[in-house]
């Protein structure tokens, strides 16, 4: 497989591996948006050069658009092999890659969100125990944030520390009535879906409130691990789960 790392310079030019191909369609064009105001703080998206669902997507902890505490570290947003490139190796291609430039940069391991089972647009744990991550921390939604640290000399620039969630994140909670959403432009289905869910409760007489996260310091500051879709009800944590308007008129309706 020939893998492309899409910049600042050939954005315009390559597909970015999601569901959708059409550069002008408003999901491509809003994460396109989001993508080149980030590789300014040390962002790598690669991709494969067949169009398809297979990347990844990482960036220093530290500029990272979630509430997590680690120092040093590289947290992947984001690696998607599905349909046709499943089990051809191609996941191990791209983590091995991170790792690779993750090393080389100095940086003392890798971190990622998960969950005890698996979870939609989250990370497999069963692949991560299997490549060698641990869980570092939990938050009260169980959402878990795991890491891989690497070995000494092998990279590191110091004894690696175990990466944490911030209090925000790790009891998830709002005081805010009804249903309200947090979500940021990383994910590029938000573009085309938030719009529908507003439309939905607005029709249907929903109390519901969409909140955009638009800068690195609201998403580090926002009380849910899961900054890039998080739906709350009376202000609690219910799914991290992307929705149409079917999807959440079948939440609300509790079926």
């Amino acid at each position: 497989m020939e893998y492309i790392r899409v910049t600042k310079e050939n954005i315009e030019d390559e597909h970015i591996c999601c569901a959708i191909s059409n550069n002008k369609d408003v999901q491509v064009s809003s994460k396109k948006a989001w993508l080149k105001e980030r590789f300014a703080d040390g962002l790598v998206f690669l991709k494969s050069a067949e169009r398809g669902k297979c990347f990844i997507e990482y960036i220093p902890a530290e500029n990272a658009w979630v509430p997590i505490i680690a120092e040093g570290y590289m947290y992947i947003d984001c690696l998607w092999v599905s349909g046709s490139f499943k089990g051809h190796g191609y996941s191990n291609d791209l983590l091995g890659e991170c790792i690779r430039d993750s090393r080389e940069k100095g940086k003392k391991g890798l971190c990622i969100l998960s969950a005890a089972k698996k979870k939609p647009f989250l990370a497999d744990p069963k692949y991560l125990k299997h490549k060698g991550f641990a869980v570092g921390d939990e938050s009260d939604s169980g959402i878990q944030l795991w890491y891989l640290p690497f070995k000494d000399g092998e990279g590191s620039t110091a004894a690696p520390n175990v990466p944490k969630f911030r209090d925000c994140a790790k009891h998830p909670h709002i005081d805010e009535s009804g249903y309200v959403l947090y979500y940021t432009e990383q994910c590029p289905f938000n573009a085309k879906y938030v719009p529908v869910l507003e439309e939905t409760a607005k029709k249907n007489g929903i109390a519901f409130r969409a909140i955009k996260l638009d800068s690195k310091d609201a998403a580090r500051n926002a009380p849910t691990p899961v900054t890039t879709y998080s739906l709350f009800l009376d202000g609690e944590y219910v799914t991290n789960e992307q929705m149409n308007d079917k999807k959440f008129l079948k939440l609300v309706n509790g079926q």
